[in-house]
């Protein structure tokens, strides 16, 4: 940690409080990447927001409480952290019914590095953000490993429709349908996905398609409400989708069953999340619990399945045909690899692949609360997401927390127990499971 000492103290405070985070921002050994590291933060943060950042708590928090803990008048507060929702270093929620807001610190990813790009234009350099970000993030392993190397990921593959088996029908549940998981929301919007703007300023982008990356439900009321993106009726939600799955683009949503914030139709090119698997070997994507199955006799080994699979999941290998002076081709399949996206089934004109329900399911946290507790166990961070620069006990999410703890298996329940060292929780997980 000894490029922090050339920091100003406000980023180092503020790389501190997002070292304690679910997914933090870790300082890289390579000497470019930190300058993009660095820069990212200069870049984002005036120093004064940087200070404000570093004593903002990582769960949504009202306003009035916010302002006491923070010993600020709550409309100067209010002031200053709208500047900063308004650039996606904090992010804001409004009760339905009450229009309270709560505030809270933006982590990295999903955060302020997507925030920062699904504008064309706003107060950020675009060009020298988009370098900041690609020298650190594909310059040195560091973030790739904090964000993608854990059990627990950001995100979950949805299998294309279109390439499940017809028989037996798979038993396909509702929040594994990227249909469902769509048309299902209660608000949807639509912004320039954040990877392929960054690979466009630095020379590397594709073809795909720039503006449709998804936000759903609570995730598009914000991105609505600060700009970052532009409301669209389910009708045209579901036609991006479509247009994604025929482009062979992966649909990656957010990895909880309930409630999701967003579905990114992703590329194997640009995305960071796929390009963390294809180049680091890191399980960063949730596989969608479905495998592509072959069709021998249909199958005539063109190689269009490997060149299509996002995360270079398929090989063509040679094999001996009886009679046949040279080998035939046939695709062979990293089981391990795999996300189980379909694209590959897709890219077939044989009609030679179709998707079956892998032997093993994927472990999808319930909502947003588990997802946050499984990352931030696996991480070390349980009592840092627990209890949020003080932020006191008996709130509504300690409750939700409490409660996905002791639905974790035996093991990581005792494991959490040990983190958090707070009678608070052992008095509650001997309640359910008599393991204090």
């Amino acid at each position: 940690m000894g490029h922090l000492r050339r920091l100003k103290d406000e980023y180092r405070a503020l790389v501190d409080r997002l070292d304690r985070g679910t997914v933090a921002l870790p300082e890289p050994e390579d000497a470019r990447a930190w300058q993009g590291w660095r820069e990212i933060l200069e870049i984002l943060y005036t120093p004064e927001e940087a200070a404000l950042a570093a004593k903002l708590p990582a769960r949504p928090t009202p306003l009035g409480k916010l302002a006491l803990r923070l010993g600020l008048p709550e409309a100067e507060l209010a002031t200053r952290l709208d500047a900063m929702c308004d650039k996606g270093l904090v992010m804001d929620l409004v009760h339905s019914r009450t229009g309270e807001r709560a505030y809270l610190l933006s982590p990295p990813v999903v955060g302020f590095f997507e925030f920062s790009l699904m504008r064309a234009k706003d107060s950020i350099p675009k060009k020298r953000m988009a370098e900041a970000l690609h020298a650190y993030t594909h310059g040195d392993v560091a973030f790739a490993r904090e964000a993608f190397g854990h059990e627990t990921v950001i995100g979950r593959a949805l299998v294309h429709e279109s390439a499940l088996a017809d028989d037996p029908l798979p038993d396909v549940l509702d929040w594994e349908r990227a249909a469902e998981v769509v048309g299902g929301a209660s608000g949807w919007a639509v912004s320039l996905c954040y990877c392929r703007h960054e690979a466009e300023h630095v020379g590397e982008a594709c073809e795909a398609e720039m503006e449709n990356c998804l936000s759903l439900n609570r995730g598009a009321e914000f991105v609505v409400r600060r700009g970052f993106g532009r409301a669209i009726p389910r009708e045209e939600a579901l036609d991006v989708i479509a247009r994604a799955r025929a482009a062979g683009l992966v649909q990656i949503a957010d990895n909880v069953m309930h409630r999701p914030t967003f579905v990114c139709n992703c590329c194997g090119c640009c995305c960071g999340q796929l390009r963390a698997v294809s180049t680091y070997g890191l399980p960063a994507v949730n596989p969608s619990g479905f495998l592509p199955r072959r069709d021998d006799g249909r199958c005539a080994g063109c190689s269009r399945c490997a060149r299509a699979c996002p995360v270079g999941a398929i090989a063509m290998e040679p094999r001996r045909v009886t009679g046949e002076q040279k080998n035939a081709l046939v695709p062979r399949l990293d089981e391990e690899r795999c996300i189980g996206c379909g694209v590959c089934a897709g890219a077939c004109r044989k009609g030679a692949l179709r998707m079956a329900r892998s032997a093993v399911r994927p472990r999808v946290p319930a909502n947003s609360v588990e997802k946050a507790v499984r990352m931030a166990l696996e991480r070390n961070r349980l009592a840092d997401l627990l209890f949020d620069e003080g932020a006191g006990l008996g709130s509504r999410f300690l409750h939700h927390a409490v409660d996905a703890i002791v639905r974790l298996p035996p093991a990581q329940a005792l494991l959490a127990t040990e983190q958090v060292r707070s009678r608070f929780v052992k008095g509650a997980l001997a309640r359910f499971r008599g393991l204090a």
